[in-house]
């Protein structure tokens, strides 16, 4: 079971409408383009979506550098279109209850979309070159495919 006293929450706004963000999460077309943090790809055909409570995700980030893999699963737990998203993270052969949970909320605003982020199950802070770095880093790479896409 995981210490849901444990994470992060980041938060961003973007020049997008909660549609556009919900898109980039949801459709594995969208999420190769960013699914990963700077110095990484998410190649499109290691994607697989089934969003909807109970489905499953998964996908294999590679680091661009030294050719490193990284295989992540998780099970979606709520799935409220262009609104709310929650689902488990980490290690596709752990038990879901045993790994960390995010927790996605968009807020229209008069700029685009709110995204709230929140970790919970395991530790992270700035510099951590870890989880909370990792996702302060994919944030920005989806930032940027919002606004050049």
């Amino acid at each position: 079971m995981i210490d849901d006293t444990k994470g992060f929450t980041l938060a961003r706004t973007f020049a997008a409408t909660p549609e556009e963000v919900w898109e980039a999460w949801t459709d594995p077309d969208a999420a190769a383009h960013w699914y990963h943090p700077e110095g990484a790809s998410t190649p499109r055909e290691s994607i697989e979506m089934d969003v909807r409570v109970g489905g499953r995700y998964t996908y294999t980030m590679f680091n661009d550098e030294d050719g490193t893999r990284v295989i992540t699963a998780g099970v979606y737990r709520e799935v409220t279109p262009c609104q709310r998203l929650i689902f488990t993270w980490g290690d596709p052969l752990a038990e879901s209850e045993d790994t960390p949970v995010i927790t996605l909320v968009l807020t229209p605003t008069g700029e685009g979309t709110r995204m709230t982020f929140e970790f919970r199950g395991a530790d992270g802070a700035a510099g951590d070159n870890f989880f909370y770095d990792g996702w302060d880093s994919a944030l920005d790479v989806l930032s940027e495919y919002l606004t050049t896409r």
